[in-house]
C-alpha cells in the first residue's frame, strides 16, 4: 500500500482514510496467523476482519462511492479502484488464511467443517433428516420470469442463484431461480458425537442446502449455483431539521435498512461468469463491485462454530477483571467518593461498581435524580433497568438517548419508549449531532444540601464490552467536574446557552479549540528550548487541522508519540515534516478503546495536561458529536493514567506495530512486552 495524496494543506501528502481502515484489518487478520494465539482465537480475528468489512462497506465505501460521483469530485475514478483493489486484496488474504492456515490447524485438533463430499453415510442420512425438518419448510424458491421478477435480496443475507435444465411445470424454460435462505436458521450445525467419534464435526448451512438444491426444483436439472450475498448502503436517511418526531421517522426507516444501494456483491469462486454478471446487472453493480470468495461467503457467521466447539485450550485463558482496590465492598460508593476520585481500567477492572453507583442510587431515599448518557447499552443492560426502575420509584430520571448510534438503533428507540412509559424524562440530544459523550449524574441530598456524584468515560455503558475493550471510567465527586457534567444535561435538555463547562472540554464547542492550543503551547515551548512532548492515545486520527498542528510541533522540535488503534491519516518519518513523529498500533487480545491526551510543554506540573475522553481524533467527533474530555487532576490517578494507558503501549513489542511514511505497518516484534497482557498479570487474582 502507497501513500494517498490528500489536499496537502499543511504542504504534507496525508494518507487516505479508506485504505488506512483496511491497513488496519490486515493487523488484525495478522493475529489469525500468529503462533502463540489460540486456534479458536485465530478463527475469531477472521471473522473480526469480516464484521469489520462489512461495516466498512456498508458505510465508509458507500460514503466514498457517492462523494467519487458529485461534480468536482475530491475521490478519482483512480482513487476509487485503488482503495477498491486493497480491499479485493485483504479478501483473498483473509480467505487463504482461512483456508490455508487456520481450518488445517483446527482439523488436526478434531474440530472439522465437513462438505457434502466428505460426509460418510450415516452423517448424509443425519443431514437430510435435518434438512427435512428444519430447512426445507422454510424455503420458497423463485423462479424468475416476467410474473415473477427478482425478489428483494435483504443487506448480508445469504441466497443461492441457480440455473436450471429442462421446462418448468407450465412447459417453459426459464432458466434461472433464487433461493433465500432465512436468517433464522443457523449457518453452523454440529454433529451428533457418536457420527464423529474422536472429533467435533460440523456441517455449514450452504453446505447443507447445496447437496439438496435438486429437492428444491423437482422434474429440473440444476445446471450451476453459487451462494451469493449482497453489502448494501445502511446509514439512516432522516432529515432530522424535517421531522417533527426524530424516533418515528428511525423506526421507519429502519423497515428500509436491509434494502439499501447496493455496494458489494460476494459469490463463490467457483460462480460462473454468466451467473455473477446476472446478478451484477440486478444489483446495478460494476464489475469491480464483485468479490469471488474462496469459501463461504459470511465468515462472520462462524462465531457459531467458535461459540459450539468444546476446547477451553483453544481459547484465551478465562479471567475475571479484579474488583478495584480503592473500592472497599463493605462501604457506600458515595461515601468512598466523597474522600476522593476513582479511577477504574476496564477490562482488567470490573465495570461493576458502575452497576454499583447506580444500583445504590435507585434505591438510597436521600438519592432524587439520575442523569445519564445513552449510546450503546445492547439490547438488554442491567443499567437500563435500573433507570427504570428508579423512575417508577419516583425519581427524577432524565436519559439522553442518541437514536442514531448506528446498528443500535432499534436498542435504543426501545429503550427510550420503556423509560418514557415509565415517567422518565427522554431526550434525544442536538438534532444533527450524535450524543457520543459518556456521562451518569447522580444528584443527592446530603445534610440539607445537594451533593452530585459522576461517572465518566472513554467507553460505554456495555458490561458486555466492558470485558473486551480497554477503556477507563472515572468515578467522581469533585464539585467542579460534576458540576460541569450537570452543565452539559442542561444544555443537552433545554437546547438553551448555559455557563461553559470550566473544566470539561465539550465537543463541539471548545474540544477541538483546546486540543489545538495545546499542541501549540507544546511547539512555542518546543522553538524556546523547553520540554515539549505530546503522547496522544486514540481510535483514529484523521482530523486535518489536528493532523497539521502536530506537524508543526514536531517541525518545531516537539517529540510525538501516537498510539492509533484504527486509521491513521498523518504519516511519519517524513524528511522535513514529521521525523520527531512515532505512530504505534496496538492490536492483541483485547480491542484498544482508551482515549488518553498527554501534553508537556515545560518544567513545571503547571505546564503539563492529562485528558481523558469520549473523542477520536476525527473530524466527526470534533464538529458533528456531543463529545467530552475531561481533565485528571488529582497527581496520583494522573501517574496512574500514564504508567498504564501511556507507557507500556510505547514499549509494548509483542501487540505492536509502527507506521511507516508510505502507509504500511510493520510489526515491532514476535517477542518481549505486551501492554495488555502485563495489564492482565498486574490485576490477576492473587
Amino acid at each position: 500500500m502507497t501513500a494517498e495524496v490528500h489536499a496537502p494543506r499543511a504542504g504534507l501528502a496525508l494518507l487516505n482514510r479508506e485504505r488506512a481502515i483496511l491497513e488496519f484489518n490486515h493487523r488484525v487478520l495478522a493475529q489469525a496467523r500468529r503462533p502463540d494465539v489460540p486456534l479458536l482465537e485465530r478463527l475469531r480475528y477472521i471473522c473480526i476482519v469480516s464484521s469489520n468489512l462489512d461495516e466498512f462497506f456498508e458505510v465508509r465505501f458507500g460514503d466514498y462511492l457517492e462523494a467519487s460521483r458529485q461534480p468536482g469530485a475530491a475521490v478519482s475514478a483512480r482513487d476509487l479502484a485503488e482503495v477498491a483493489a486493497a480491499a479485493h486484496d485483504l479478501i483473498d488474504r483473509q480467505y487463504a488464511v482461512f483456508n490455508d492456515e487456520v481450518m488445517p490447524a483446527l482439523k488436526r485438533e478434531g474440530i472439522v467443517v465437513l462438505d457434502h463430499a466428505e460426509r460418510n453415510l450415516e452423517q448424509r442420512r443425519w443431514v437430510d433428516h435435518f434438512f427435512q425438518r428444519q430447512v426445507r419448510p422454510l424455503l420458497v424458491p423463485v423462479g424468475l420470469d416476467p410474473a415473477h421478477p427478482f425478489p428483494q435480496v435483504a443487506n448480508k443475507s445469504l441466497n443461492f442463484i441457480v440455473k436450471l435444465g429442462g421446462k418448468d411445470a407450465f412447459g417453459r424454460e426459464n432458466s434461472i431461480a433464487i433461493v433465500k435462505v432465512p436468517r433464522v436458521l443457523p449457518r453452523v450445525i454440529r454433529l451428533p458425537d457418536e457420527l464423529a467419534p474422536g472429533q467435533q464435526a460440523f456441517v455449514l448451512l450452504s453446505s447443507v442446502i447445496r447437496a439438496h438444491l435438486e429437492e428444491l426444483f423437482p422434474g429440473r436439472t440444476v445446471e450451476a449455483f453459487s451462494q451469493f450475498r449482497v453489502t448494501r448502503d445502511s446509514d439512516l436517511a432522516v432529515d432530522e431539521q424535517d421531522v417533527t418526531n426524530l424516533r418515528q421517522a428511525l423506526r421507519t426507516s429502519l423497515t428500509t435498512r436491509h434494502f439499501g444501494q447496493a455496494i458489494r456483491l460476494e459469490v463463490v469462486s467457483s460462480c460462473p461468469e454468466e451467473l455473477s454478471s446476472f446478478l451484477l446487472r440486478q444489483f446495478g453493480l460494476p464489475p469491480q463491485a464483485l468479490y469471488r470468495v474462496n469459501g463461504p461467503v459470511n465468515l462472520v457467521r462462524l462465531n457459531q462454530l467458535i461459540e459450539q466447539a468444546d476446547a477451553p485450550h483453544l481459547r484465551y485463558p478465562s479471567y475475571e477483571p479484579a474488583w478495584p482496590a480503592a473500592l472497599p465492598r463493605a462501604v457506600s460508593m458515595f461515601e468512598r467518593l466523597r474522600e476522593g476520585d476513582v479511577l477504574l481500567h476496564h477490562p482488567f477492572e470490573s465495570f461493576e461498581p458502575v452497576v454499583q453507583l447506580l444500583r445504590e442510587a435507585v434505591h438510597d431515599p436521600d438519592v432524587l435524580a439520575i442523569k445519564q448518557t445513552i449510546y450503546r447499552t445492547g439490547a438488554q443492560s442491567v443499567l437500563m433497568d435500573l433507570l427504570l426502575e428508579a423512575a417508577r420509584r419516583g425519581k427524577e430520571v432524565t436519559a439522553v438517548v442518541e437514536l442514531k448510534a448506528r446498528f443500535d438503533e432499534e436498542a435504543n428507540i426501545n429503550w427510550a419508549e420503556q423509560l418514557e412509559a415509565v415517567g422518565a424524562q427522554v431526550v434525544y440530544g442536538i438534532v444533527g449531532l450524535k450524543t457520543h459523550a459518556k456521562l451518569l449524574l447522580v444528584t443527592r441530598r446530603e445534610g440539607g444540601r445537594l451533593r452530585r456524584y459522576a461517572h465518566l468515560s472513554t467507553g460505554n455503558y456495555n458490561p458486555k464490552t466492558a470485558r473486551l475493550y480497554t477503556d477507563i471510567g472515572h468515578l467522581t465527586a469533585d464539585p467542579e467536574l460534576t458540576a460541569d457534567a450537570d452543565t452539559v444535561f442542561q444544555q443537552l435538555a433545554s437546547l438553551t446557552k448555559v455557563r461553559p463547562p470550566r473544566h470539561l472540554l465539550l465537543a463541539p464547542f471548545t474540544l477541538h479549540k483546546q486540543m489545538l492550543r495545546h499542541i501549540e503551547q507544546v511547539a512555542e515551548a518546543a522553538a524556546a528550548g523547553r520540554p515539549a512532548r505530546i503522547v496522544l492515545k486514540v481510535n483514529a486520527l484523521t482530523d486535518v487541522p489536528l493532523i497539521e498542528a502536530l506537524v508543526r510541533a514536531a517541525q518545531a522540535g516537539a517529540r510525538i508519540d501516537l498510539v492509533v488503534r484504527g486509521a491513521c491519516m498523518l504519516p511519519p518519518g517524513v524528511p522535513g515534516w514529521t521525523e520527531r513523529i512515532r505512530v504505534r498500533s496496538i492490536v492483541g487480545q483485547f480491542l484498544e478503546h482508551t482515549r488518553v491526551i498527554y501534553f508537556r510543554w515545560g518544567d513545571t506540573e503547571a505546564q503539563e495536561a492529562l485528558y481523558l475522553s469520549s473523542a477520536d481524533w476525527m473530524s466527526r467527533n470534533m464538529f458533528r458529536r456531543i463529545e467530552v474530555a475531561w481533565p485528571v487532576r488529582d497527581e496520583r490517578l494522573r501517574q496512574r493514567v500514564i504508567d498504564e494507558c501511556l507507557v507500556p503501549y510505547l514499549h509494548d513489542r509483542m501487540d505492536a506495530w509502527e507506521l511507516a511514511s508510505d502507509g504500511h505497518y510493520v510489526r515491532v516484534a514476535e517477542d518481549g512486552p505486551s501492554a495488555q497482557q502485563a495489564l492482565l498479570a498486574r490485576y490477576a487474582a492473587p
